[in-house]
């Protein structure tokens, strides 16, 4: 066989590796696309709790969780209203952070701004912002902590840190004590 017809052959090989390379892929979306995190905690979307999703000592998918930390999670979907996520705080040190689905963090929060030892926040859409703020009293103005989320599922991930191990079992229970529920907008307080 000369040079140039090796060349064809390699060729001729490398286009069909990168074939059934690209069909595998393609073929493989939907069951990638199914392991998401928001997927995965789909279930916590009827909860009214946070769910613990990793803790020291305690079996996890996530792939290296902090061992010092207690992770839960709750899932939203703004279709059916606005959500209320309340923490009350504790020696503990907690952080939220909110999460787009599909998309990276657009707040976050820690415990050190809480009021009275209460966080109080509400994640709601653009057009359920303005909704609120029409039905508002002009009188008495909302003390809510107002998120405008860009999409309309996410997730709210509660990290609780453990600085002694000692400690750990009280940041499980500071991480999943954490309300989340789903309020109509003109049921506000």
């Amino acid at each position: 066989m000369s040079g140039w017809g090796r060349f064809l052959l390699a060729t001729m090989c490398g286009l069909m590796l990168a074939g059934i390379v690209h069909i595998a892929a393609v073929l493989s979306v939907p069951w990638l696309s199914e392991q998401d995190a928001f997927s995965r905690l789909r279930g916590t979307l009827a909860a009214d709790r946070s769910e613990i999703i990793a803790a020291p000592g305690k079996e996890t998918w996530l792939p290296h969780p902090d061992p010092a930390a207690a992770l839960a999670a709750c899932a939203y979907n703004l279709d059916e209203g606005p959500l209320r996520v309340s923490a009350r705080t504790s020696p503990i040190f907690e952080s939220l952070s909110f999460h787009a689905r599909g998309g990276g963090i657009f707040y976050a929060v820690t415990d050190r701004a809480a009021l009275r030892g209460v966080l109080d926040l509400v994640v709601m859409t653009r057009s359920q912002l303005d909704e609120a703020q029409a039905n508002e009293d002009e009188d008495e103005p909302s003390h809510d902590v107002r998120i405008v989320a860009p999409r309309r599922e996410g997730l709210v991930i509660v990290r609780a840190v453990a600085p002694f191990p000692s400690q750990r079992e009280q940041a499980e229970t500071a991480a999943k004590s954490v309300s989340c529920v789903t309020e109509p907008v003109s049921g506000r307080r």
